[in-house]
């Protein structure tokens, strides 16, 4: 069957070479999920698509889809934002990678999410601009973790018990994604220890949609002990820890 043109935003999260002129790049796109397409010409110095398809870029393209199992081709590629962290913070480059890497290892081909676009590109403009990726990156993971329907509820137990800011006791069983309270526990299943106050401060980075005031910032403790939890749920999904993680020092 003959290709189809499509056109859409798109995030640049891969490349490899394919010849000495030309790149495989994959996009996540707005409207048609991941895309790979062959980019011919992309090494040479004034190649058609120039500095638009490097790595982290935000740019408009245009691709030549294939029903059949051939390469998608990229016809047209236009810069929209270009990722500048790099001078700022290694640790924004390597947080900005890293929702890269999990756009990458976590979506389907042609399985589109246009809320989690919208989530990664903000992401990304985040990073530029905030002093310290730490919220940024957990806020990001939890929105993936919401669009592929894998967000545990921190608000109770599956008993029906609330949590409470004082409390103790709880635990996450990582297997099921389920909040336990203390007498719900269960012995034989893989849980990871957690207190009131994370489980409220995870609900506050949830729900937030600003930056939080100074006295709303969770301690350096707290932000370390959400992110092993985060870490945990997505290595279960990925059956492996993803790679990046050991740049990013929490």
């Amino acid at each position: 069957m003959p290709a189809d043109s499509r056109k859409s935003e798109a995030i640049v999260i891969r490349q490899t070479d394919f010849s000495e002129s030309s790149r495989v790049v994959t996009f996540y796109t707005r409207d048609f999920g991941k895309v790979s397409a062959l980019a011919k010409g992309a090494k040479r110095l004034k190649g058609a698509f120039e500095a638009a398809i490097d790595l982290l870029n935000q740019c408009q393209i245009v691709f030549l889809h294939k029903s059949s199992t051939n390469l998608d081709i990229l016809t047209e590629a236009k810069l929209l934002s270009r990722f500048r962290a790099t001078a700022r913070d290694v640790h924004h480059y390597y947080a900005a990678l890293y929702v890269a890497e999990l756009l990458e290892s976590l979506s389907e081909p042609m399985d589109p999410h246009p809320h989690w676009y919208d989530a990664a590109a903000e992401t990304l403009r985040l990073l530029e601009t905030t002093a310290d990726f730490r919220i940024t990156i957990l806020r990001f993971q939890m929105r993936t973790l919401d669009e592929l329907g894998l967000l545990p509820d921190f608000t109770q137990c599956q008993c029906g018990r609330l949590v409470e800011d004082n409390d103790q006791g709880w635990s996450m069983w990582i297997q099921q994604g389920v909040l336990l309270c203390s007498e719900c526990r269960q012995i034989e299943a893989s849980t990871r220890p957690l207190t009131g106050r994370v489980l409220m401060a995870l609900r506050l980075l949830q729900t937030s949609t600003v930056s939080l005031a100074e006295d709303q910032t969770p301690s350096s403790e707290t932000l370390r002990i959400i992110q092993h939890l985060l870490t945990a749920l997505i290595s279960q999904i990925l059956d492996r820890r993803p790679r990046m993680l050991a740049y990013l020092k929490f």
